[in-house]
């Protein structure tokens, strides 16, 4: 699975980082910043599905 994130349209809500902290982190303003584009854990892939999901801004996007 592949990560991408937006930054210009995180709204700085930080879901991501609650759900998946290994993946996702903010930086000073509070904005998404991607640590891990391309995670190999299964229960980090499925962290990162689920961050990508309740992101209020549709900031992340996975392919598989």
């Amino acid at each position: 699975m592949k990560i991408e994130i937006e930054p210009e349209k995180c709204i700085a809500s930080g879901q991501c980082v609650v759900v998946a902290e290994q993946v996702f982190d903010q930086d000073d303003d509070g904005i998404v910043v991607l640590h891990d584009a391309e995670p190999g854990d299964a229960a980090v892939v499925e962290a990162a599905r689920n961050a990508a999901r309740i992101c209020p801004a549709r900031a992340i996007h996975t392919h598989d």
